[in-house]
């Protein structure tokens, strides 16, 4: 059956592009008396294969022709919308066929503010001559020259005038950006701590558990490998913001940033705990309840459960 319903798209694609059962027959005795008069093996078989390959070859030039989209004959809205899906080197390879379309300044605004979610030049006049596909050329050199060196980063993207001089815009910059190294971000806000304190002010923390908020805490700001003074500092600095940013809940819970402190190292204690291979004796609950307890002794054992229920079903908070 499979055959036959073969035989019948083959005699319809023959019959569309003009050639009709009798034709075709006359066409293919045609070959085969042509094929008997060569004495060549070799050029036999390349007569027998020919109007099979030609056809093929029409056939697929055809196809390839008709599903082939030219986005200058779409509406200008929809071929914005096709070439928005694209990243920066494909947009650059399509601007070699739809220079017009391709070059347009929306596209590259959007690219820049999805991949730089803030930069101080936005919010400023445009110099002459200013372009968002030049603009974005600017931050992708500015983003690797970062990872390479942060100093040098955060220079380059001043002398150009993307950044102002400003801790509070780099904090900007920084929180909205997902393309630089966190190993080097993590030595830069180290060394500077005054932008590390407007990075911590932009965290939103309302009404969010504990343990999560940490987690959304430490995907923008990473954790050191080891414990020392700047994973104290980072603690320290969440505790504060965490109670600012939920005073109803303090005051509910009779929870100061001290016992936040505790709890956020406690936390952490537990996520190494119950995820390391080398631990063989994972810590229970009640061992982490009556732990916790004795370092803060106003925490109730309900909260308290609640949390080691949380690192135990969804993980550390600071990987």
């Amino acid at each position: 059956m499979g055959q036959g319903l073969w035989r019948v798209a083959r005699n319809q694609q023959l019959q569309h592009q003009g050639y009709s059962g009798q034709g075709y027959l006359t066409r293919e005795h045609g070959r085969r008396i042509a094929t008997n008069n060569v004495p060549n093996t070799s050029h036999r078989k390349q007569a027998q294969g020919g109007i099979d390959i030609y056809h093929l070859l029409k056939t697929r030039k055809s196809k390839e022709q008709e599903g082939f989209i030219n986005l200058e004959m779409l509406p200008p809205e929809l071929s914005f919308t096709i070439l928005s899906y694209l990243n920066a080197t494909d947009l650059c390879l399509a601007s070699c066929v739809w220079q017009d379309l391709a070059n347009d300044e929306l596209l590259w605004q959007g690219l820049c503010k999805s991949t730089w979610g803030h930069c101080s030049i936005y919010n400023k006049n445009p110099p002459l001559g200013f372009s968002f596909r030049k603009l974005y050329m600017q931050l992708d050199e500015g983003s690797l020259t970062f990872n390479a060196n942060p100093d040098e980063g955060v220079n380059y993207f001043m002398s150009k005038g993307i950044l102002d001089d400003s801790p509070k815009e780099i904090a900007k910059f920084i929180f909205c950006t997902r393309t630089l190294n966190w190993k080097k971000l993590r030595i830069y806000l180290d060394e500077r701590r005054d932008v590390l304190d407007d990075l911590v002010t932009l965290h939103n923390f309302r009404n969010q558990f504990l343990p999560n908020a940490l987690r959304e805490f430490f995907r923008h700001i990473h954790a050191p490998e080891e414990r020392g003074e700047y994973l104290e500092t980072l603690i320290t600095k969440f505790s504060h913001r965490f109670c600012a940013c939920n005073p109803d809940l303090m005051r509910e819970l009779g929870l100061s940033p001290d016992a936040v402190y505790v709890l956020c190292y406690s936390l952490i204690l537990l996520s190494i705990d119950l995820t390391s291979p080398h631990v063989k004796n994972k810590m229970s609950k009640r061992e982490f309840i009556r732990n916790t307890r004795r370092a803060a002794q106003n925490i109730s054992e309900d909260f308290v459960g609640h949390l080691y229920d949380n690192i135990y079903l969804i993980g550390h908070v600071a990987a």
